[in-house]
This record gives C-alpha cells, sequence and structure tokens, in this order.
C-alpha cells in the first residue's frame, strides 16, 4: 500500500508541474517570479487597461481608444544579462514584451521588442519607438511554424552582452548583435488600433550579471 502511495504522489506531482500556469519547474534554478500571480505590485501601467485575472496579468483596450502604444513596466529593476520566460497568449492585434528598453512619460517604453501580432510578427525583434523598426523578422519559416493562435505561447528572451536570442515554444526565430542598448526596463504592449487582449503569466527572470 505504501509503495502505491508512493506512486500515485509522484504521478500527482507530475501532473501538477505540467499544469498550464505551473510554477517553474526544478530543472529552473535561479529564476525568480517578476509577477505575484495575484497583483500587479513592482508593475506600472494604464490602470484601466491592467489587471490579474486568475494569475493572469490582462491587459485589453476594450472601451478605451488609445492614441499611442502603451506599456506595463516592470519597475523595479532594469536587468542587462538575463533569460525572462513568460506564457503569453494574444486574443487579437498586436502586443509585445519590451527588454532592455526605456521608460518614458505617460506610460510610453522605448527599446527593444520581442514582437507578437496576430497572424504575423511573433518571434522577430522590433525597435520601438526607433529608427531601425523591424531588426529580425522571426515569423517567415520560423515562428509561424511552431505559433499556437489564440493560445498559450512560450516566449523566451535571452540577452547576454550585444547577443540577443528569441524562442518561442523552443525554436529558435531570432538572433541579433546590437549594443545599442545594454540593460534596461521588461515592458508589455497593448497596441493603438483595434480593440485587443493580451494576457501574461509564469513571467520569470535569471540573472547573469
Amino acid at each position: 500500500m505504501r509503495f502505491l502511495n508512493l506512486h500515485l504522489l509522484a504521478a500527482l506531482l507530475c501532473l501538477f508541474a505540467a499544469a498550464p500556469g505551473a510554477l517553474p519547474a526544478a530543472d529552473e534554478p535561479g529564476f525568480r517570479p517578476l509577477f505575484d500571480g495575484k497583483t500587479l505590485d513592482g508593475w506600472d501601467g494604464d490602470p484601466r487597461l491592467w489587471k490579474v485575472v486568475n494569475g493572469e496579468i490582462v491587459g485589453s483596450t476594450e472601451g478605451v481608444e488609445l492614441d499611442k502604444n502603451t506599456f506595463l513596466t516592470y519597475r523595479k529593476a532594469e536587468f542587462g544579462n538575463f533569460i525572462l520566460k513568460a506564457e503569453v497568449k494574444l486574443r487579437n492585434h498586436n502586443s509585445g514584451i519590451q527588454f532592455r528598453s526605456t521608460a518614458m512619460d505617460d506610460y510610453v517604453v522605448a527599446g527593444y521588442q520581442a514582437d507578437m501580432a496576430e497572424g504575423n510578427w511573433w518571434g522577430g525583434i522590433y525597435e520601438e519607438k526607433g529608427k531601425r523598426g523591424v531588426m529580425v523578422n522571426g515569423w517567415k519559416g520560423k515562428a509561424e511554424t511552431v505559433v499556437k493562435d489564440k493560445d498559450w505561447n512560450d516566449v523566451e528572451i535571452r540577452c547576454q552582452g550585444p547577443h540577443i536570442q528569441i524562442l518561442i515554444n523552443g525554436l529558435l526565430t531570432a538572433e541579433l548583435t546590437d549594443d545599442l542598448k545594454l540593460s534596461g526596463v521588461i515592458a508589455f504592449q497593448l497596441h493603438r488600433g483595434p480593440p485587443m487582449e493580451a494576457r501574461f503569466r509564469n513571467v520569470r527572470i535569471l540573472t547573469r550579471d
């Protein structure tokens, strides 16, 4: 009986570890959460647009017309060399994760973005409010083969010195060497245009400075 109970316990633990939204697995030593799953503590954004629902950061522009892109910014620290992991679900339109970026006034952020859009741009690197625009197109022949439309997708951003990599659902979709900015804030985007919604969960980081 004791042998059976141990096997049952092990099976339940495996099931929990594999469940959507579960905490980082034991094979991720050094990672720490940037989102506590309950509040937006440490994050700053337009309160009309951002909230926490069922352990998810939900950004929605329903009923609010934007005249510019807007962001939810992590304000407790800036990050240089790191691995950032998050699960993202995009209902429609355009979003992204800013990194090594600069927080400006009125919830605006400028800098590198791991881009994502409805049927396009996932897995690429874009320069928000910069002159270079699309720096790496990670969609064609790459992210388009693995992105789950209107479902949860694993996004991973790796930065070490000038070297940047983006992975979508485990696939390397973009790689760039660029030293314009080697540290900055992390932020989530809501894009101006049609009413949209983006969700983020299990946001964690491993710093490598």
